[in-house]
C-alpha cells in the first residue's frame, strides 16, 4: 500500500486488490495485458480494461485512427422460443414490432414503476432470437424472473458470445479488410452474421463512442486471441491500438453510463433524452401504467449537462459530487472529465427542474471542500443529429 498526490492535492491511498476467480475474465484478457493494459474495472462480474495509456492521447487516436476495445463485460442475455418476441416487447418502452430481424435498437428495460432496470443494446438475431447487451448490473436475472411468470414459451439465458469494439474513422477500411463490403456497409444499428477464418461472430454498427464504429461480437471462446489478432493485422496499416473505454468522448455524445448516470431509481423522463424511448404502443410492457403517468405528471428533476471551465482536471471524477446554486445543494454531478476537443471540463447533473434549463449557474463541491464554478448544458455535448457515426463530420461548437 502507498499514497500519491493528486494535481488538486487530494491524496490518494493505492491498494492492490485481489481479484478471484469470481470475476470473469474475458477471451480477450491475456491479449490486452500483452497490449500494456495495467488496470483493470470490474463490470458485470468480468474484468474490465481500465488503463492502458495517456487516456487524452487514446481520445485523440479514437478521434483520429481506429481502435480496439474488450468490451466482453457487456453481457448477452438471449431470449429465444415462439414468443420471444411478444416477451422481449414487454421488457422494454420501445415499440419492438417495428424492428426488423438484422435490425438493432438502444433501448430500456423497465420496472413495475417505471424505473431503468438496465439500458442495453438490443439486436433481432433471427426472428425468434434476440440478444440483450447489457450495461452493469443484473437484469439478465430480472428478465428471468419475468420469464418464469410469464405463462409464455421463452428461453432466456446467457450464452457465450463475447463482442469487442472496433472505433474510429478508419473502422469501416479495417471492417471491410475482414468481413467485405456487406459487413462494413452496414447501417447504423444494424446487424449481420459473419465469420473470419473459421471464427463466428455477429457485427452490429454500434458502439460506446459516437464515432464510426462496430462491434464484434465472438460466438466461440475458444477463438478469442484469434479474433483479437486478425482484427490487429486488418487494422495495422490504418494504425490500430487498444484503449479502455474512452469516458470522454461518450460524454460529448450523451451516451450515459448505467449505474452510475441513472438506475432503477430513475425514470426515462429524468434523463435528459430518454423520454424519447417511451414510445406509444399497444403492448402492455412492464411499467406502461406508471410511465404514462409520469408522462402527465412531469417530473421534478432532470439529469442534464454541465460544463466546467478552467483548467482541465487531471482525472474523471470518481464519486458524485455535490451541485450547488445560490449557495445551497440543489443536485449530483454524476461524472465530470477534461474534453480534449471542447476544450473544458464536462459531464451530468441532476438538478430540480426549473434549474435545470442551460445556463444555469451552479458551483461544483470539490474534494477537499473547494468550489469550482459551472453551469448546466444541453446534451449532448456535440453532434445532436448524429452526422459522425454515420460517417459525416461535425463542427466543433463554441462553448
Amino acid at each position: 500500500m502507498s499514497a500519491s498526490a493528486t494535481a488538486t492535492g487530494e491524496t490518494i491511498t493505492e491498494t492492490t486488490l485481489y481479484l478471484g476467480p469470481w470475476y470473469r475474465r474475458s477471451p480477450f484478457f491475456e491479449r490486452t495485458v500483452a497490449a500494456g493494459c495495467s488496470a483493470y474495472d470490474i463490470y458485470n462480474h468480468m474484468l474490465l480494461p481500465g488503463y492502458y495509456a495517456d487516456p487524452v492521447a487514446e481520445y485523440w487516436h479514437l478521434l483520429e485512427h481506429v481502435t480496439i476495445w474488450d468490451v466482453a463485460v457487456e453481457r448477452i442475455v438471449e431470449i429465444t422460443g415462439p414468443d420471444a418476441s411478444e416477451f422481449t416487447n414487454r421488457l422494454t418502452c420501445r415499440d419492438l414490432t417495428t424492428c426488423a430481424v438484422g435490425q438493432g435498437k438502444y433501448v430500456l428495460i423497465t420496472a413495475e414503476d417505471g424505473g431503468i432496470v438496465n439500458d442495453p443494446v438490443l439486436l433481432r438475431i433471427e426472428a425468434d432470437r434476440w440478444w440483450l447487451a447489457l450495461a452493469d448490473s443484473d437484469a439478465g436475472l430480472w428478465a428471468r424472473g419475468v420469464a418464469i411468470n410469464s405463462g409464455m414459451d421463452v428461453t432466456v439465458r446467457e450464452p457465450e458470445v463475447h463482442p469487442v469494439q472496433v472505433q474510429g474513422p478508419r473502422s469501416r477500411d479495417v471492417i471491410r479488410a475482414l468481413f467485405g463490403d456487406a459487413i462494413a456497409d452496414l447501417r447504423y444499428y444494424w446487424c449481420a452474421e459473419a465469420e473470419v477464418d473459421g471464427i463466428p461472430v455477429v457485427v452490429s454498427r454500434t458502439g460506446w463512442t459516437g464515432e464510426v464504429g462496430y462491434e464484434v461480437y465472438l460466438r466461440d471462446p475458444a477463438r478469442g486471441g484469434d479474433l483479437w489478432d486478425r482484427i490487429m493485422d486488418a487494422g495495422r496499416e490504418h494504425r490500430i491500438r487498444p484503449i479502455a473505454p474512452c469516458e470522454a468522448r461518450r460524454i460529448e455524445a450523451g451516451i450515459f453510463n448505467y449505474g452510475s448516470d441513472m438506475t432503477i431509481a430513475n425514470n426515462p423522463f429524468e434523463i435528459m433524452g430518454l423520454e424519447r424511448l417511451v414510445e406509444p404502443q399497444a403492448a402492455d410492457y412492464i411499467g406502461k401504467s406508471a410511465l404514462e403517468e409520469i408522462r402527465v405528471r412531469g417530473v421534478s428533476r432532470k439529469l442534464v449537462g454541465v460544463e466546467m471551465p478552467g483548467a482541465a482536471l487531471p482525472f474523471e471524477i470518481a464519486d458524485k459530487r455535490p451541485a450547488i446554486h445560490d449557495g445551497r445543494p440543489v443536485g449530483t454531478v454524476t461524472d465530470l472529465i477534461w474534453s480534449p476537443r471542447l476544450a473544458t471540463n464536462i459531464g451530468y447533473v441532476s438538478l430540480p427542474i426549473e434549474l435545470s434549463t442551460p445556463g444555469t449557474p451552479l458551483e461544483i463541491e470539490a474534494p477537499g471542500g473547494a468550489r469550482w464554478p459551472a453551469r448546466s448544458a444541453a446534451i449532448p455535448f456535440l453532434d445532436p443529429s448524429k452526422r459522425v457515426p454515420l460517417g459525416g463530420s461535425v463542427v466543433t461548437p463554441i462553448l
